[in-house]
């Protein structure tokens, strides 16, 4: 009998994109997972494979936006939580402040749908309750809500009200949400490119050092979380020295993740035999 499948998937920002290639990897060996988790961009990648979009047409969909770097500033640009006339009534709010549910709406694929129950594979999205303080694991409702909440990283994008909580960036609490697929295939994988490989280069921006708080924030969450209960098979992509907001990068994020590729077959073959 074949062996069944589950696949987790990390936040990380623009490394996220490194995860395509591991997609295309299981599309080429006839391999469906029987489900899916990601947290933060992690689960924009994840729902578009859930929705039943191939590896190559999502590789297609991020390389298409990234090569209209006009369309995409147009686009921010109407993701703004606020106008210019409310910064301006209140000046010490972040003019950039980006609305996450306008953000999906602009930069999401539109083969991803609106519930969760449109899936074809079914698909777990972790974000972080602000208030109760501890992980929102979301399984049902509207999708599109669910994945705004999960990259509703702080100070950046907007948090979101979703079934009474107020939800952000669930890579504040499970970057690498592969303990909710345990029983649920034979195999469970995990991709993870929650931590860059950064050298250091001085103060950083308020950007940046944002970006490489959450970093830490992910790397000692997943460190735990390996010493407790690994996943049967952990593949870390190459990085590199790719930041959370390197977006316009994904040629070379995409280039630089391809090795892994054949990584994930052997290793995988293994443990199907």
């Amino acid at each position: 009998m074949t062996k069944t499948v589950a696949l987790a998937l990390s936040g990380g920002g623009a490394r996220s994109l490194a995860q395509i290639p591991l997609l295309e990897t299981l599309d080429e060996l006839g391999i469906r997972p029987v489900a899916i988790a990601g947290s933060s961009f992690g689960a924009v990648i994840a729902a578009a494979y859930a929705a039943g979009m191939t590896g190559k047409a999502i590789r297609r969909a991020a390389t298409s936006q990234a090569h209209d770097s006009n369309e995409i500033w147009r686009r921010l640009l109407g993701a703004r939580a606020a106008g210019l006339a409310a910064w301006i009534a209140s000046p010490l709010g972040n003019p950039l402040l980006l609305d996450a549910e306008k953000f999906c709406a602009g930069f999401l694929p539109p083969e991803v749908p609106d519930d969760f129950a449109a899936l074809k594979i079914p698909l777990t999205v972790i974000a972080a309750d602000l208030y109760a303080r501890k992980e929102a694991v979301l399984t049902s409702g509207p999708l599109r809500l669910a994945i705004a909440a999960s990259i509703a990283i702080p100070g950046l994008i907007r948090p979101v009200e979703l079934g009474g909580r107020v939800l952000v960036d669930g890579a504040a609490v499970n970057p690498l949400p592969f303990d909710h697929l345990r029983g649920k295939a034979d195999i469970v994988i995990a991709v993870d490119v929650s931590v860059g490989m950064g050298e250091p280069a001085g103060v950083p921006d308020p950007w940046e050092a944002l970006a490489a708080t959450v970093q830490m924030m992910g790397h000692g969450i997943v460190a735990q979380k390996l010493r407790d209960a690994p996943p049967d098979l952990m593949i870390r992509p190459n990085t590199g020295t790719f930041g959370l907001f390197d977006f316009m990068r994904v040629s070379a994020i995409l280039r630089a993740a391809a090795p892994a590729k054949d990584e994930l077959k052997e290793r995988l073959a293994a443990l199907m035999a």
